[in-house]
């Protein structure tokens, strides 16, 4: 079962190489393009930012809002910012980072998960609403839309979970120097263009088996669910209330390119992935819905 996709994708290439190694083209070039400028300066300023006292003692002042608000520890609530500041896969990352080193109480794990999985502004004002729909304001729309649903779930998934009751400081970080945060950088947005150009080549793969118009919408949806920022290009060419709330949905949902990023990091932790799956389809959902209202009186 599982070693079927893989043989269909080497097949697939094998049949057609110039075509898709097009595709992987295309993918390195949007997130040469659109994500690695404005992304990459701020995983490095974040990754320096989170390690600073100052950072550590403004978590542990807010620490009893984010219990009283969402039942999270301290900890919990300093990685919801980052997540908030930089997207994905951070978020993930130092869930899973903070975990191992117990800086996180188990029973809080999969709802912080949960609400430490979102997009950053950089991405969705910068890239999405600036680059692509040539309108930032359209990006920030989108956010209020995103982060609205996913700290909504944040609040359902806290009923009738035990109270989190201590506050646990952030870990410190163990870098020698601004060369490592530069590395850490560095490696997070190789990581993330390399994700972006595999599944940028496997979307048109799937395109391909259903035989679906390359530039009809059915085509950017299903390349939208499985690399999220090819599908948000094809969509914004043209900027309607249902191209916005589709790219919300993408956006939110993740598509597969970054749920594998993040599970990567999580399901060795115990979170259930077809249950983290399942809260995030649902996110996605309720984004899209919001953003197409909002975007009615807008555009």
């Amino acid at each position: 079962m599982y070693a079927l996709p893989v043989l269909v994708a080497l097949a697939l290439f094998l049949y057609a190489p110039a075509r898709y190694a097009a595709c992987v083209r295309e993918g390195v070039s949007l997130w040469a393009v659109s994500v690695l400028p404005s992304v990459f300066p701020f995983l490095f300023l974040t990754a320096i930012l989170s390690d600073m006292r100052a950072f550590r003692a403004f978590s542990r002042r807010i620490s009893p809002f984010f219990v009283r608000v969402f039942n999270i520890s301290g900890t919990g609530g300093s990685i919801l910012l980052l997540s908030v500041l930089s997207g994905y896969p951070v978020g993930a990352r130092t869930v899973a980072s903070c975990r191992e080193k117990n800086a996180l109480a188990e029973g809080e794990l999969f709802r912080l998960s949960c609400l430490c999985s979102t997009t950053g502004p950089v991405f969705l004002a910068g890239v999405v609403g600036g680059a692509m729909f040539s309108d930032a304001r359209l990006g920030w729309l989108m956010l209020l839309c995103h982060l609205c649903t996913v700290l909504g779930t944040g609040l359902i998934l806290r009923i009738r979970t035990p109270r989190i009751r201590a506050f646990t400081p952030p870990p410190a970080a163990k870098n020698t120097g601004i060369f490592d945060y530069i590395y850490n950088a560095v490696i997070s947005i190789l990581c993330v263009g390399g994700s972006i150009a595999l599944f940028a080549c496997f979307s048109q793969m799937s395109v391909d088996l259903l035989r679906l118009d390359p530039d009809g919408l059915p085509a950017a949806i299903v390349r939208g669910l499985t690399e999220m920022t090819t599908g948000c290009s094809l969509l914004s060419a043209n900027a309607t209330p249902l191209s916005l709330s589709l790219c919300c949905f993408f956006v939110t949902f993740g598509g597969m390119c970054v749920l594998t990023q993040q599970l990567a990091y999580l399901a060795p932790l115990g979170v259930p992935p077809l249950k983290f799956i399942l809260v995030k389809f649902v996110q996605g959902v309720l984004a899209a819905a919001l953003c197409y209202l909002l975007a009615l009186f807008l555009l």
